[in-house]
């Protein structure tokens, strides 16, 4: 068996959670025995069994590796979608039908909102993104396959617990990191983020370094850490882990926090509640700075005494559960 790797966006023009999801997973099937690299491109004799694809290919793609002997397994990530209330989804299929009933195929073809139905299987991470799968884009159930995200072997250490909680997020609008430390600082609570912006001239991250430089009593930031084991330490050693971003998937930086043994604290959204269940705190996005405050200091005063916490599976062990969807493909 040998699965081909490929996504749309070059890995030099953004940094993500997505890239270590690609790097990682290719690693441990290559550990477990499978033949998986990356598409290249311009490699014409290229071949193999199943193209794993992140994101969303269009109709001739999934055509075109079909007449190859290929199979294609879509990895689409519906961070936007999934945290979007019900009232909203339900406009949006409802546009999305009407648009497929009133307008031509050849200009709702670069949308490939068909690779649902083309496609030999479909991954999610969660229960929920499974859901909003099959009633968003009428994917057939049998076709869709709940896959979590792995956690490197390093993260997985005991936890300590200390004065401070810990975010690892992209300095971005979306993880609002601004105002996670605008409601520390009001609860005088101390508070570490650890993460760097897409641009060091992104208006929304020079507004962060204004909060922060205005309150670095409490909060602390020195950029971005790549040496993994220095990050497992800083989870270990944190009091307990936030995350108050308005759209995910399955956030890496949890599942690395929950690795840890760190308590969570998390958007209440049903990406969070169906990945982590009774084992994280939550708190809803719509609330002012003061109440956001007053709950961010109760997480802070409880975290010591949280029972035990979710754990994570290994690469290695998600590397099964995808060989097990590649044999079901093969049948």
């Amino acid at each position: 068996m040998k699965v081909l790797f490929d996504h749309h966006l070059p890995f030099a023009l953004a940094h993500g959670g997505l890239q270590g999801q690609i790097e990682q997973t290719m690693a441990a099937l290559v550990r477990r025995g499978v033949e998986a690299e990356p598409i290249r491109w311009w490699d014409a004799t290229q071949r193999g069994d199943i193209i794993h694809f992140f994101g969303r290919p269009d109709r001739t793609y999934i055509d075109l590796a079909h007449a190859k002997g290929m199979k294609v397994v879509v990895a689409e990530l519906h961070s936007a979608l999934g945290s979007r209330s019900g009232a909203a989804r339900f406009a949006q299929k409802s546009m999305m039908r009407l648009t497929q009933a009133l307008v031509p195929s050849a200009f709702t073809a670069k949308l490939a909102w068909d690779a649902y139905e083309k496609a030999d299987a479909f991954i999610a991470n969660t229960t929920w993104e499974a859901h909003i799968i099959e009633t968003m884009f009428d994917a057939d159930p049998a076709k869709i396959h709940v896959v979590t995200n792995g956690i490197e072997n390093v993260f997985f250490c005991p936890h300590v617990g200390g004065t401070h909680l810990v975010c690892t997020a992209a300095i971005h609008p979306r993880k609002r990191v601004v105002e996670l430390a605008e409601a520390a600082a009001s609860a005088k609570v101390p508070l570490w983020i650890v993460g760097r912006p897409y641009a060091e001239s992104d208006t929304y991250y020079r507004r962060f370094l204004e909060v922060q430089k205005a309150n670095a009593r409490w909060i602390r930031y020195e950029g971005a850490i790549g040496d993994r084991a220095q990050l497992a330490r800083i989870y270990s050693e944190a009091r307990g882990f936030v995350l108050l971003s308005t759209q995910e998937t399955l956030s890496f930086s949890a599942l690395e926090a929950a690795a840890a043994g760190c308590p969570l604290l998390l958007s209440d959204l049903p990406w969070a509640r169906s990945a982590f269940g009774e084992h994280a705190s939550y708190l809803p996005l719509a609330l002012s700075t003061p109440e956001a405050a007053r709950r961010i200091r109760t997480f802070y005063e409880q975290a010591p005494t949280a029972p035990p916490g979710f754990k994570p599976l290994t690469w290695d062990e998600v590397a099964v559960l995808f060989v097990s969807v590649y044999e079901k493909m093969a049948l």
